[in-house]
């Protein structure tokens, strides 16, 4: 009995060895992607309306509306590429909690990139910008 314990753990030492490369590298990915949101949170399109009055813990921004919207798309590209990369430890296994992990990652960056956009979309004149931008 102590040996059919001894080979069935041997057994599954190569896939828990595995999963737990996986679930590693995906909580680098995670952190990866909350860390370009924070990096986010502080560009404000409120910034760029008419009736915008700074307080004292106002951070500067430094950017102009384009620059502000490129920045902010540069951001959502960088999320859909987390969340791409989390998809490729998907590719190779059937290990239910790494698809699970992978999945909620994906989930995670897909919502992050939704109210970035939702950032861009009120900024004045960008969507112009960006039109022609892409166009040259």
């Amino acid at each position: 009995m102590f040996a059919g314990i001894a080979i069935f753990f041997l057994w599954r030492l190569p896939q828990r060895a595995q999963r737990a490369h996986d679930l590693r590298a995906l909580h680098r990915l995670r952190s990866l992607a909350h860390v370009i949101d924070m990096h986010q949170l502080t560009k404000d399109p409120e910034r760029f309306r008419a009736d915008f009055q700074p307080t004292e813990q106002t951070v500067p921004l430094g950017m102009s509306a384009v620059e502000l919207g490129n920045y902010l798309d540069y951001c959502s590209e960088l999320l859909s590429l987390v969340g791409k990369t989390a998809a490729l430890f998907a590719e190779e296994t059937t290990d239910q909690t790494v698809l699970a992990t992978v999945e909620g990652l994906e989930a995670l960056t897909t919502g992050m990139s939704r109210k970035i956009c939702q950032k861009i979309a009120p900024l004045p004149d960008v969507r112009v910008e960006l039109r022609r931008a892409t166009v040259e």
